[in-house]
């Protein structure tokens, strides 16, 4: 991923350094096993964790042998053996490379999703935050784009709190998925190395032995995972586009906040515009394809091949650290979002009092008149405003068949907002359960 959209600690996950000393953990840490079982010294073991410990491993020494052999791996352990000396030869017995490079890349996809839950934290706070704020506070709900039926702010904002609470638990699901290590050699058969190695290993990585790894660690938990990523992804997304919505000119509910000192437009100095929230828009897109690849990863050739290997090289980077970026923005973006009220008052108030259609028709209903009946006499009337001529509640009064049905007094009462918002606070229990905005 490129620095533009980089950050330090997801970045650090996936680099060469922390790579290095994660191979180097591995192999330690299957060493102290193969020593307890006596197929390898204890002092062998003991001196390969002092030296390399304190060893600083070169990115480009590695790479100079990576030129002549080929393979990362074996690059990596002929380093080590620069470093260590001669206990190395103990190093990697009966191991394979997959055994490295699964566990490592398995390690690092849990890091991140540690990060990743972090920053889905961070969201939600200021998710829950906002929506306590604005929970009363009235909007007009949309159906296609078209006015609908009033709503608040702080409801739309709680629906969002509940999609990430649930992306949550995806990102929990996901790492949980990937949480496995394998050290179980050529094929997966533990010819040459024991089980008890790879029981040891993943113990002290906080990781749980795969059950069959054949020869790699089986790729559709890795389907999964990014699987996860991509449904976060698009509930990002799902909350920027409805914030660049309401930014557009003829809404203005709600605006990103505008620095002093920023600039909208190198061309039209009046520009403020939905930057951030396109940004993220964009970046949930990257992330969705890479879900495609991961999928396509879990059909490998008997028990291994590396076509999936080039495909990882790029998505597990990629992925985690644009979702990272994404998420981290998405935070500060609710915790800073300018929302106007009034606006909101006046544009619900747009059309008329359209918008308390249905309450008229099952008012009509309720009073004996049919369902197509009553339908006909409401539209009719609302056809009226949406082609200018008066308002919804003038014209249902002056229409004689309404009103025989419902006396003027009774079409005004049905013209109430707060009908419309009565259940806010049970949606707020059903989101939130006994929270209070003074506990926040």
């Amino acid at each position: 991923m490129i620095p533009r959209y980089s950050r330090p600690e997801m970045t650090a996950i996936w680099s060469p350094e922390t790579r290095f000393r994660l191979w180097f953990e591995i192999e330690a840490h299957a060493l102290d096993a193969m020593a307890d079982l006596g197929v390898a010294p204890k002092d062998a073991a003991r001196k390969v964790w002092e030296k390399g410990a304190k060893a600083i491993f070169d990115a480009d020494r590695i790479d100079e042998i990576e030129r002549e052999v080929k393979h990362d791996v074996i690059a990596f352990l002929t380093h080590l053996a620069e470093l260590v000396g001669p206990e190395a030869r103990f190093v990697h017995q009966g191991l394979t490379s997959s055994d490295i490079l699964d566990t490592t890349f398995n390690l690092q996809l849990v890091r991140a999703a540690d990060l990743l839950m972090a920053d889905v934290d961070r969201v939600l706070a200021a998710l829950k935050r906002r929506a306590f704020e604005y929970k009363d506070t009235p909007t007009i709900g949309r159906s296609h784009g078209i006015h609908a039926e009033p709503t608040t702010f702080g409801i739309k904002l709680a629906s969002f709190y509940a999609e990430f609470a649930r992306a949550r638990r995806r990102l929990h699901a996901a790492r949980e998925e990937v949480a496995t290590a394998a050290l179980s050699g050529a094929v997966g058969t533990f010819a040459n190395v024991d089980p008890k190695v790879e029981e040891h290993v993943a113990r002290a990585l906080g990781l749980r032995p795969e059950a069959v790894s054949t020869q790699v660690i089986p790729r559709d938990r890795h389907a999964a995972y990014f699987a996860a990523l991509a449904v976060v992804a698009s509930s990002v997304e799902h909350i920027a586009v409805e914030i660049r919505h309401l930014q557009r000119s003829e809404v203005r509910e709600v605006e990103e906040y505008f620095s002093p000192g920023q600039k909208g437009s190198s061309a039209m100095p009046h520009k403020r515009n939905p930057v951030l929230s396109e940004n993220i828009t964009g970046l949930a897109r990257l992330v969705r394809s890479y879900a495609l690849p991961a999928m396509e990863n879990v059909a490998l050739w008997h028990e291994r091949d590396i076509s999936h290997s080039s495909v990882e090289r790029v998505i597990g980077p990629d992925a985690t650290i644009a979702l990272d970026f994404a998420l981290h923005r998405l935070a500060g973006m609710v915790e800073k979002l300018v929302v106007y009220p009034d606006r909101m008052l006046k544009n619900l108030d747009a059309l008329g009092g359209v918008v308390h259609s249905q309450r008229v028709l099952l008012a009509l209903t309720q009073k004996g008149v049919s369902r197509e009946d009553s339908y006909r006499l409401v539209q009719t009337n609302a056809m009226k405003v949406w082609e200018g001529k008066g308002d919804f509640l003038g014209n249902l009064k002056a229409d004689a068949e309404v009103t025989a049905a419902l006396p003027a007094p009774e079409i005004e009462a049905l013209f109430d907002l707060g009908y419309h918002l009565k259940h806010a606070d049970t949606i707020f229990h059903r989101v939130f359960g006994d929270v209070g905005a003074t506990a926040l």
